[in-house]
């Protein structure tokens, strides 16, 4: 899946020419805030360029820098395995167990991922159903009902979840999530994502963060 790469022929044109693409958007909010750097951010607006730049820094896509003149499809170099042999040292995998880290909550904290929804891809929301959890809607915080009835919440009791970042209003949704652990979508929760990384991994903490939920 990830390593088989062709050309999209970009779908129906936009509605209308003020309809402005995710990437124009994109580069023209970063060419005006971003002090003069190595980007040349208005030629980045062109979908060709940026995959130019791709085939120049990203290992085993050069392929792509040509893909608008050629139109060939091809797979990632140094994906494909058709023989079991790995690039390490006795050609064997080697796998290291990774714990995860211990959480230790102060009372009354949970720990916060984001997600997309079915109906996204990225940032850009096509729909507001979830049909894979059952949300007709975006603006929910979906948490182990045995949190919530220890918490005295129901089904869609509007709740405030708040920590050191920021705080946003949602209703309370029942999902699978093991206690203690709390799923809301992005972007609508990127108000309380702090800008911090993983020191180890560089991951942003979009997908571990604590935050403290509140009846409104």
């Amino acid at each position: 899946m990830f390593n088989y790469v062709r050309l999209s022929d970009g779908g129906a044109r936009a509605a209308s020419d003020e309809m402005r693409s995710e990437v124009e958007i994109i580069t023209t909010l970063a060419a005006r805030i971003l002090p003069p750097g190595p980007l040349d951010w208005p030629a980045l607006a062109d979908h060709a360029a940026i995959r130019r730049a791709i085939a120049d820094v990203v290992p085993g896509y050069a392929p792509i820098g040509e893909i608008d003149r050629t139109r060939q499809e091809f797979h990632v170099v140094g994906r494909t395995f058709h023989d079991p042999r790995f690039a390490t040292a006795d050609g064997r995998a080697h796998f290291v167990p990774t714990p995860p880290p211990a959480f230790r909550p102060d009372p009354g904290e949970f720990r916060l991922m984001t997600i997309r929804s079915e109906g996204q891809f990225n940032t850009v929301v096509y729909e507001d159903e979830d049909p894979y959890r059952g949300n007709e809607r975006r603006d929910v915080l979906m948490m182990n009902e045995t949190d919530a009835r220890r918490l005295g919440l129901e089904r869609d009791q509007r709740v405030r979840v708040e920590n050191a970042t920021g705080a946003m209003e949602a209703l309370v949704r029942f999902a699978g999530l093991p206690p203690g652990n709390l799923a809301m979508y992005y972007p609508e929760a990127n108000v309380l994502i702090p800008r911090t990384i993983d020191p180890a991994s560089g991951t942003p903490v979009f997908k571990s963060t604590t935050v403290r939920v509140v009846a409104s």
